[in-house]
């Protein structure tokens, strides 16, 4: 089956300060790409659509191979401590299990860590929206106080020492390494971060067995306009990247949106989470209040707090345990094993 997917404007961003490089146009003499290379890099799930690529930006193994390089390479941290590795583990879907990150010195991030699955296909970035493209996503650990506590122009002159930096670099932008090259080779190698081959998946594909009935009857309650979770967790993503207030607190110590909008209306929304893999990406919301599934759904159960904005769909849901314990069978049906264990995403 295919899935559609809708495409967000840019809303802005608060980078500033960054080497023009990283804003430089294409570079001359892209390689072509053969269609099996990127093909056998994105390796995409049966339904699941192509991916689009920045002109700039076209997916290759070299491009592909020094990306998964710096993902892993403290260095990109003023004190050479983290790495994006460090808050985005390959085997918990890109997450890192604490309720919220850590970056240098132990400094508290200001939300808990997002998946990374499925980066491809999203129309912007950042829990506001407020970041238009993956490169440009890359610049903002970098410089974030509270996560790398570092910047591009001293990234680079650290990284321009390493022979095999330079030499990985003219082969895959010909150029040598700078803003430019490490913010795109990142997003090459996050952009084959998809998952598609849950039981969910298998049993869309008509693989009858793949789910169990538990799991069916919670899937029918998933999509049900009784529960109406599909309204903002569909699509092949299971997620509209809308921004919404789940009625989670009265009071939030985090504006969300209006973080980024200054507007009231805007405060305390937040862009819906994907929620493949969710039964390992936990603990759960923007600040990882939730320890469990079945606090996930309690909530939901409950109808949560009456903040102004929150989202009308959140209402007292009247579900028995036995069905709630069926919803959250079907969300565990979403987790992508062959994605967790792929062992092309962890470091040599």
């Amino acid at each position: 089956m295919k899935w559609g997917v809708s495409i967000g404007q840019w809303l802005g961003c608060g980078l500033i300060a960054v080497s023009l490089l990283w804003w430089a146009p294409g570079c001359k003499n892209d390689p072509i790409i053969p269609p099996d290379e990127a093909a056998a890099l994105l390796n995409l799930p049966e339904g699941f659509d192509t991916p689009d690529f920045p002109a700039d930006n076209v997916l290759t193994t070299a491009r592909w191979t020094l990306g998964k390089k710096l993902f892993y390479d403290v260095s990109l941290s003023r004190d050479s401590s983290i790495s994006c590795a460090s808050c985005h583990d390959p085997s918990l879907a890109f997450t890192d299990g604490r309720p919220v990150s850590i970056g240098v010195n132990g400094a508290m991030v200001l939300r808990n860590s997002p998946t990374l699955a499925n980066l491809a296909y999203q129309p912007y970035f950042m829990t506001e929206g407020g970041v238009a493209t993956l490169e440009m996503q890359v610049g903002v650990p970098i410089q974030e106080h509270a996560e790398f506590d570092f910047n591009f122009v001293l990234l680079t002159e650290r990284l321009s020492g390493d022979l095999n930096y330079q030499r990985m670099s003219q082969q895959a932008y010909n150029r040598d390494i700078d803003p430019f090259v490490i913010s795109r080779a990142i997003a090459s190698f996050e952009r084959t971060f998809i998952s598609g081959r849950s039981s969910f998946d298998q049993f869309q594909n008509e693989n009858s067995s793949a789910l169990t009935e538990s799991q069916k009857r919670g899937m029918d309650l998933f999509f049900s306009e009784r529960t109406s979770c599909s309204n903002c967790h569909g699509g092949f993503t299971f997620t509209n990247y809308s921004f919404q207030n789940n009625g989670l607190y009265i009071d939030y110590t985090d504006p969300g949106r209006e973080r980024l909008t200054g507007l009231e209306e805007d405060r305390a929304l937040f862009k819906v989470p994907t929620l493949r893999n969710i039964s390992v990406t936990g603990p759960y919301m923007h600040d990882g209040s939730f320890n469990n599934l079945q606090q996930v759904v309690d909530h939901y159960r409950s109808g949560g707090e009456d903040h102004p904005n929150k989202s009308e769909l959140i209402r007292p849901l009247d579900l028995t345990d036995s069905e709630a314990s069926d919803l959250i069978s079907f969300l565990e049906g979403l987790t992508d094993t062959e994605f967790l264990t792929d062992l092309k995403f962890r470091p040599e």
